[in-house]
């Protein structure tokens, strides 16, 4: 039940951030919608620059560690959260003089990327301590913050510098909440020992982040290609592909990392700690958790995408937003498992090093075949396409590690996921104008989504979590 009440607050958060677009999309004009999602994208850019080197840490060794050693991490990943939080504000700040957004508008953004990275190290610690219930909980509330203060500050000014102050207030209530509610148990380390266990951190969190950073450059690089080819088509054209961008990066986004949440502290802890063939059982487990639940939502992406644009997408860039949405979900659950699915058994076995090499091949790809489709005079959607395919290939060619380990998913249930996404996908061509035939469409989706989750069983716990408790009690 908790893990239910986990996925189901991931969701909540998914959902928040969908109905936070489509509000935005309303209230502010296309141009300050554009500005303010291209400023969204730069501070959870900056954030994962700073910050994900100590999350992904944080995560390997604080899940299988206990007692003392466990107190000295987290005093360790602080102390390094406020380096890392000092350098960003002054290389942020320095940099921000010559950019071409406002001054107040970096400012912000800084302070979210700081903030940001701060609530989600809280986070992570209150569930690698075996809390998941607490996690669940203040990930709730932030949702719920993240969706009003922004909105509320919208509807005031009607301006990016506003929806990024609220979206500031939102991360400042979690964090003082956050620390309230839980305050780890820290251990006072010397200098030297802060320094040695910082080595640790930096030897697989550093290269391990840069991979993340490399794969967030390529949605990154792409919005930038396709918002330039798509200057002259004026202000709708460029707000309805950066919605359907900020859309549809989200719910895959969130849910992947919903299912790293519940179920990656539980591998990494049978990985360090049960045989081989217990840890491949669990990463296989783990594989089929996330390949079906992804599987299944870009079929209702695609299913569900017209009747959102028609509920929800202003009129003046619904055109825009359809001819390029499907395109980019189909872009974004390939990225999505290079970046997450395929990097679990060398997040294992701390080859941070392989993740670069993988990262660094997407990117390149990805830019050779984006500049052939612009050069070609393809559109955007063929554009985003391309991206898609270059994407497939790096993950054909990074598969080794997966394949050597021979940690499978159960192939059946995957099988079933892939039929119910098909059956969901071309309920699109219903014709759900009228109510009736929408709740049809909703009523399809939900027996398929059932169907799956009864097949797959995918929340029962691996064991790690037991274990994990046990190991706490004896220290």
């Amino acid at each position: 039940m908790i893990r239910l009440f986990a996925l189901a607050s991931f969701v909540y958060q998914s959902a928040a951030a969908i109905v936070l677009i489509f509000v935005l999309s309303h209230i502010l004009a296309p141009a300050e919608y554009t500005t303010f999602s291209l400023a969204l994208a730069s501070s959870q850019f900056l954030c994962v620059l700073m910050f994900e080197w100590l999350q992904l840490a944080g995560v390997r060794f604080l899940a299988a560690a206990h007692g003392e050693e466990a107190a000295r991490l987290r005093s360790s990943l602080i102390a390094a959260a406020l380096l890392s939080a000092t350098l960003l504000i002054g290389a942020g700040s320095a940099a921000s003089i010559a950019g071409p957004l406002p001054l107040q508008v970096v400012g912000l953004g800084l302070t979210l990327a700081v903030l940001q990275g701060f609530a989600d190290l809280n986070l992570m610690m209150i569930r690698v301590s075996d809390r998941l219930a607490a996690a669940a909980a203040l990930l709730t509330l932030r949702a719920t913050l993240l969706l009003a203060a922004p909105v509320a500050g919208a509807l005031m000014f009607g301006t990016t510098t506003a929806t990024l102050a609220g979206g500031v207030l939102g991360q400042t209530a979690t964090l003082v909440v956050g620390w309230l509610a839980y305050r780890p148990p820290l251990q006072k380390v010397t200098f030297h020992v802060l320094l040695s266990t910082w080595r640790h951190f930096a030897r697989y969190g550093i290269p391990a982040a840069g991979a993340s950073v490399i794969h967030l450059s390529v949605p990154v690089m792409m919005r930038f290609i396709v918002i330039s080819g798509l200057a002259a088509a004026g202000p709708a054209a460029t707000a309805g592909f950066s919605m359907a961008v900020d859309l549809l990066q989200r719910p895959f986004a969130v849910i992947i990392a919903a299912i790293h949440t519940i179920s990656y502290p539980d591998v990494v802890a049978q990985f360090e700690h049960r045989t081989k063939q217990e840890s491949r059982d669990a990463i296989g487990r783990f594989y089929d958790f996330i390949l079906c639940t992804t599987i299944v939502m870009l079929g209702g992406l695609i299913g569900f995408l017209p009747d959102a644009g028609r509920l929800f997408i202003p009129a003046d860039v619904l055109t825009s937003f359809l001819s390029y949405g499907a395109a980019t979900a189909v872009f974004y659950f390939f990225h999505v498992h290079l970046q997450s699915t395929l990097a679990v058994i060398p997040h294992l076995t701390t080859s941070s090093v392989r993740l670069v090499v993988i990262a660094a091949c997407q990117l390149a790809l990805v830019s050779l075949f984006t500049t052939l489709a612009v050069a070609r005079s393809l559109s955007p959607a063929s554009v985003v396409t391309s991206a898609t395919i270059a994407t497939g290939v790096v993950t054909i060619l990074g598969s080794g590690p997966a394949i050597r380990n021979r940690a499978t998913p159960r192939w059946s249930v995957v099988a079933g996921a892939t039929v119910a996404a098909m059956v969901i996908g071309a309920s699109e061509m219903l014709p759900s104008e009228s109510p009736v035939w929408l709740a049809a469409k909703i009523a399809i989706a939900a027996v398929a989504v059932a169907l799956v989750a009864w097949h797959g069983n995918f929340l029962s716990a691996t064991g790690g979590t037991d274990l994990q408790r046990r190991s706490r009690d004896k220290s």
